[in-house]
């Protein structure tokens, strides 16, 4: 079974590749990504990865998070990138998707995506608070520590100090968290890794 991913979602994924300036733009005619706008930093030399798959990310999260399940991935082809990572993505519902960005060869994870593609209406506010929760939920599994609350706290936190913005990152030791706000064209929280370096 396929899933469809609307132009709006594969247009936000772009983020991933063309870094900070470019977050939901059109890619480039060449499909290059233009030199004045600096890359996502986990396409950067040496970046790395979580140290699991998304094999095994779906299936601890599934189990921490019953009612709130993600599917089946889907790979996103003809990527410009494609040779140094695998993208996939996952329908969760009409606004919500999730998605990541894999180191070839192993399904490591490089980033893990949630994408919220704000809705008008009546079902406005619990699509919101949905999506919130899933977003914390993916915190969890990549920071145990935190509570619930404590996670759907952060979430806020990094969506308020965000706002408006294309790319905000924070770092909390080993982790990145990254935001990128384009309105009603989505608004993504990825998490990924950062590599950290010994004091001399």
């Amino acid at each position: 079974m396929k899933i469809a991913i609307p132009l709006r979602l594969v247009s936000t994924l772009l983020f991933l590749t063309l870094g900070c300036g470019m977050a939901f733009a059109d890619p480039p005619p060449d499909n290059q990504a233009r030199e004045d706008v600096p890359r996502a930093p986990y396409l950067m030399p040496g970046a790395p990865t979580f140290e699991q798959t998304l094999v095994n990310f779906r299936e601890k999260y599934n189990i921490a998070n019953p009612t709130q399940q993600i599917g089946e991935f889907r790979a996103i082809p003809d990527k410009p990138d494609a040779v140094l990572l695998t993208r996939a993505a996952s329908k969760i519902n009409e606004d919500l998707y999730a998605s990541t960005a894999l180191e070839k060869g192993t399904g490591k994870i490089k980033s893990m995506q949630i994408t919220y593609m704000p809705i008008q209406g009546p079902d406005e506010k619990a699509a919101h608070a949905t999506a919130i929760s899933y977003m914390a939920n993916v915190i969890r599994e990549f920071d145990p520590t935190l509570s619930v609350d404590q996670s759907v706290a952060k979430v806020n936190s990094l969506i308020d100090k965000g706002k408006g913005m294309q790319f905000y990152q924070q770092q909390v030791g080993a982790v990145r968290y990254v935001i990128s706000d384009n309105g009603e064209k989505g608004l993504t929280l990825a998490v990924e890794p950062v590599k950290l370096s010994l004091a001399n």
